[in-house]
């Protein structure tokens, strides 16, 4: 498949300059004059210039991508070979439907080729064609959504930006295993979403329980195999280019831990940043935190383990016994990194084994003879 087909070249006026030494700009390739060869990088960067899913998007809206490429490329490159090139925008369907497809197809090319596609949108509906891009494997996937509130509004009275994971959770064929939502804000949620939400056994995250417990988000964003991260999930006070000014959310430190972990995931296979709103930006102050995330997320891809044996010295494993009850559960530990994963057995017999990332807290709730929670929603899903 020629990828060249689906995007534009960056303005030559913007970015052909942009390769000062050692900066993020000097190293990787971008799409100016000829198609860059996707097939030897192990990042590529995609525009998504979309913004037709959201409402009272202004000429300058369609412009968020370029100006996120401008602060990304002026920072330092971090440690590892960096192996970026930058594919340009992707240029969008005729109608929003056909910018979901084509999305689609670029997704599964990329993702098919081992390829790690981190995505600088455009409108958080955008989300939907990213799932989509996961359809045609035989395997079901999770994903995890970061944003201020899930969007379930009705889709009669909204735009797409405010309705489309209601469009994947209802989506034929289901393939979605798992939804973990990162950062809602209670008071902009609607009680009865989350209260469905609880009964299909997805985990959903307050802002104070991230603040609180950042070091828990891990082993949730670890199981993402997607990830989409909309900006109003940030505070105004640090990403002020969002369509409405919020002054509670993530703190820019807090978004890029979390980023971080995203790019050590070793299963991850796609990240969305969406909701970037330029008119409203302040000093480009967004480009920056968003530029900064993408390059935490970069540079987390670049810490990356490979390969997990269970059965290797790499790992501890560790059982725990329960008084009332003969079977036991089993802990792995990595001796490297020190993160945790837990072993989730199908009651019923019908499925193999799975074992799932956890925290160091789920081990000591067990060893405490209490059974995790993470346990227990893993066990609902099976």
């Amino acid at each position: 498949m020629n990828l060249s087909i689906f995007f534009e070249p960056l303005p030559e006026e913007l970015f052909g300059g942009a390769d000062a030494p050692k900066t993020v700009g000097g190293y990787l390739a971008p799409f100016i004059h000829s198609f860059p060869n996707w097939r030897s990088a192990e990042v590529v960067l995609i525009g998504l210039p979309e913004y037709r899913g959201t409402s009272n998007a202004t000429d300058l809206t369609y412009q968020g991508p370029n100006l996120i490429r401008q602060e990304l490329y002026r920072l330092m490159k971090g440690t590892g070979s960096w192996l970026v090139m930058d594919l340009g925008n992707l240029l969008p369907g005729i109608h929003l439907e056909d910018t979901y497809l084509r999305l689609k197809e670029v997704i599964e090319i990329l993702v098919d080729a081992g390829k790690f596609p981190i995505l600088l949108g455009g409108s958080h509906d955008l989300t939907y064609g990213q799932f989509l891009g996961y359809e045609h494997l035989s395997k079901t996937v999770n994903l995890v959504m970061i944003d201020s509130q899930p969007d379930m509004a009705h889709v009669e009275d909204t735009a797409p930006d405010q309705h489309h994971l209601h469009r994947i959770l209802l989506h034929d064929p289901n393939y979605l295993f798992g939804f973990s939502h990162i950062g809602h804000q209670t008071y902009l949620t609607d009680t009865t979403t989350l209260a469905a939400f609880e009964k299909l056994h997805f985990e959903l995250y307050r802002l104070g329980q991230v603040r609180q417990q950042m070091q828990e988000m891990e082993p949730i964003i670890r199981q993402a195999d997607l990830i989409s991260f909309d900006v109003s999930a940030i505070r105004h006070q640090d990403a002020p280019g969002q369509a409405v000014a919020n002054p509670f959310g993530l703190t820019g430190e807090e978004a890029c831990q979390l980023c971080w972990y995203a790019g050590q995931n070793d299963q991850l296979s796609s990240l969305g940043f969406y909701g970037y709103r330029p008119e409203f930006d302040h000093r480009s102050l967004t480009a920056i935190t968003l530029a900064t995330m993408v390059w935490y997320s970069i540079e987390g891809f670049y810490q990356r383990q490979g390969t997990l044996d269970f059965h290797s010295n790499q790992f501890l494993r560790f059982s725990v016994g329960f008084h009332d009850n003969p079977n036991k559960m089993y802990f792995f530990k990595n001796r490297q990194t020190e993160k945790w994963w837990m072993q989730v057995d199908d009651l019923s017999g019908r499925r193999p084994s799975l074992i799932v990332p956890c925290s160091y807290q789920d081990y000591l709730t067990a060893a405490d003879g209490e059974v995790p929670n993470r346990w227990i929603v893993m066990q609902a899903r099976l």
